[in-house]
């Protein structure tokens, strides 16, 4: 078994859509409108943007520990991801640097969400 999809509430969708493509290399699959965006990370996984003005109007909260995390390969790939993610306008609050067992950097966007980025293998 493995998780097949997530579907995100956003209250951007264009911006969230903008956003896993232009950093994170998701590909758009579809759309319904202005109500939901399907995207694939290339590697099975489907990631739903669901436009929260449409479901009531009002912008999603998330929990403070709630996070997206993305793994990579080694260090290089989480220094180049910190460029991509400052280059990009995003405030980065801390450099890459090892923390909670691993190397990586935190980041907020779209509606306050906490990105993560790291490596597992050191």
């Amino acid at each position: 078994m493995h998780l097949n999809h997530l579907n995100l509430p956003v209250s951007n969708l264009a911006e969230a859509q903008s956003f896993f493509e232009d950093l994170f290399d998701f590909q758009l699959l579809g759309k319904g409108g202005d109500l939901i965006v399907a995207m694939s990370d290339g590697h099975g996984f489907m990631l739903v943007l669901a436009n929260t003005a449409r479901f009531g109007g009002e912008a999603p909260h998330y929990p403070e520990p709630f996070h997206i995390g993305f793994n990579l390969d080694d260090r290089a790939q989480v220094d180049a991801m910190y460029e991509r993610v400052s280059a990009a306008g995003i405030t980065v609050d801390d450099t890459p640097r090892r923390k909670h067992g691993h190397y990586g950097f935190y980041f907020r966007a779209l509606d306050n969400l906490l990105f993560e980025v790291a490596t597992h293998n050191e």
